[in-house]
């Protein structure tokens, strides 16, 4: 892992954190004193509430608006195996091994092998314990690959398990448990399914929940322990709330509304910066700082911050044209109050980016190639594997090589029935105005800027493959693959930049925590007294590749791990 400071005041701070107090604990007057206190109430918070309280402790959770984060607008998506119920129920056949052999090829080490072992073996537990708190799953198994299945199917394969070369290491297995809410007809809306319930279980168990409470500074006694949090904060009852949470709300709404990169994207994204601005304007005049006192710890889980521009473009700019992924809470805010009582970070550069081909099932037996017109991965891989490579290792840019019967093909599949529509209309749009079509290969090399000898080459081997005459260089296998004997042929764009096929992006790099108990650590690797981080406010299981479910895993995982030792935390 490579070192990486930042400090309040230097030009790549982008965040409005303060420096630090340090203060002896007769010099504060506190507002308010709990065991532990949350920062940050989305799906890792919650969840290191909830397990603090379990273990007796008194908690207060603090959420810069009001609570959920990335895990209440997801998909729904929580990723467990080893024989989770639902899985039983549905007669899937999984191990621990199995899960920890796939993931350990995917983690590539960012964890321990302890620590992954742990995660896995505790899975079950996990999504055991979610149920308990009223989160509800189900077991109708969608078994082909897809990026997301209908709304009908809640476990299937959420990962790049059923792809060689995964496939000849550790029997594949769905395990993307989706929250169980019949009727939802939006992918985000499940989101909901996994975060609320939990919310309201924290409640109803006695964690006190501040809304609209900002997180400025941490407070540290004067051997660098964290000993509480200063916050400003809107109060109930304060004017102009009211009218504070409606514009949150709406500014939400349209930031969200259209990915950057599509028409009228940026307009969308400028008005709900507009939104936003009205709405500090509120906080600015009404809210009041107060100081909060842990007595045990401080556990930070805000998220990633991909919704920081400023901070995005400097800590990982060949992610800063991809369409974010997460909430107006993503800005790094418990990335930099680490930072600021000496918590080292991690991976600060790293992304996950989502190139999904499939559906329609056609498109990964196409080929996809970079700008030179080399292929570099196998089209049949979740798409955080094509994404991320292809932003880190080719600049952002690939095209995906169909010919008419490929397209013939894809726009059959795109109208049936169980194919949602954030997965139909990009894909539409993408063949109809996001591609180059010539009548020969070499044609559309010339016409799309490819080496013709490179691109040649590409397709010669290919088609070798796709005839059984060769083995394919990237494992892809029978019905896998496609020979392009007859055109017209076409290039449909899948770069970053792509205005049909947006590229979804969430930030992966953290704090670097203590593997047992969370605690934030420094750069020298000793523990930072009374300070925890959880979540993507942490590096965790999905700090090196994300798959559908992961981090949502992590976040209940590391969420409990720190709510536990910190309600023990002496």
């Amino acid at each position: 892992m490579v070192e990486h400071t930042a400090a309040v005041g230097d030009a790549n701070w982008n965040s409005d954190i303060e420096t630090a107090r340090v203060v002896s604990t007769n010099e504060i007057e506190w507002f308010a004193i709990a065991d532990v206190v949350i920062v940050g109430c989305g799906g890792a918070g919650v969840s290191a509430a909830l397990q603090a309280k379990e273990e007796g402790a008194e908690v207060i959770a603090l959420d810069r608006f009001s609570g959920g984060g990335s895990t209440a607008v997801n998909g729904g998506i929580f990723y467990g195996g080893g024989g989770t119920r639902w899985q039983r129920e549905a007669g899937v056949e999984d191990s621990v091994e199995d899960m920890f052999q796939y993931l350990r090829m995917e983690t590539q080490g960012v964890v321990s092998d302890a620590v992954l072992r742990r995660f896995c073996e505790n899975s079950v537990d996990d999504s055991e314990w979610m149920a308990r708190h009223g989160v509800r799953f189900a077991s109708r198994v969608y078994p082909a690959k897809t990026s997301y299945p209908h709304t009908s199917y809640y476990l299937y394969h959420s990962d790049s398990s059923l792809c060689a070369p995964y496939r000849d290491v550790a029997k594949p297995a769905p395990r993307g448990h989706r929250a169980f809410m019949p009727g939802t007809s939006s992918a985000e809306g499940y989101g909901a399914g996994l975060y609320f319930p939990m919310q309201e279980s924290a409640e109803k168990l006695g964690v006190k929940i501040m809304r609209n409470a900002e997180v400025r500074r941490l407070i540290l006694d004067a051997n660098g322990s964290v000993l509480g949090v200063e916050v400003d904060w809107l109060p109930e009852g304060s004017p102009g709330k009211a009218e504070y949470q409606r514009m949150t709300q709406r500014s939400q709404f349209w930031t969200r509304l259209l990915p950057p990169v599509y028409p009228g994207g940026a307009l969308t994204r400028k008005y709900g910066a507009k939104l936003m601005a009205k709405a500090s304007d509120i906080e600015q005049r009404s809210r009041k700082r107060i100081a909060i006192r842990a007595a045990r710890g401080v556990v930070l889980s805000t998220g990633g911050f991909v919704y920081n521009q400023r901070m995005l473009a400097s800590e990982a700019p060949a992610y800063a044209a991809g369409m974010p992924m997460g909430t107006m809470g993503d800005t790094g805010a418990g990335i930099r109050l680490g930072q600021t009582a000496g918590g080292a970070v991690d991976l600060m550069h790293h992304c996950s980016a989502w190139r999904f081909l499939n559906p329609p099932a056609a498109w990964p037996q196409g080929v996809l190639v970079n700008a030179k017109g080399a292929r570099f991965v196998n089209e049949t891989y979740y798409g955080a594997a094509i994404g991320s490579t292809m932003v880190e290792q080719h600049g952002g840019k690939s095209w995906l090589i169909c010919d008419a019967e490929l397209i013939r093909q894809a726009r059959q599949q795109i109208r049936h029935a169980e194919i949602l529509p954030f997965q139909r209309y990009p894909a539409m749009l993408a063949m109809l105005f996001g591609r180059t079509k010539a009548r020969t290969l070499d044609a559309l090399a010339q016409k799309m800027g490819f080496d013709r000898q490179v691109f040649a080459e590409t397709i010669n081997t290919y088609n070798r493959a796709a005839r059984g005459e060769a083995q394919d260089p990237f494992g892809k296998s029978g019905n896998e693959l496609h020979a392009f004997e007859r055109g017209p042929f076409y290039a449909i764009d899948m770069s970053i930049t792509s205005k049909y096929q947006p590229l979804p992006v969430m930030t992966l790099g953290g704090l670097k925590v203590d593997e047992n108990s969370g605690h934030v650590l420094r750069n020298d690797g000793s523990i930072i007294a009374g300070l925890y981080a959880a979540g993507r406010t942490a590096i965790g299981i999905c700090s090196n590749i994300y798959v559908s479910g992961l981090s949502v895993a992590d976040c209940i995982f590391s969420g409990r791990r720190a709510g536990k030792h910190a309600a023990h935390n002496t």
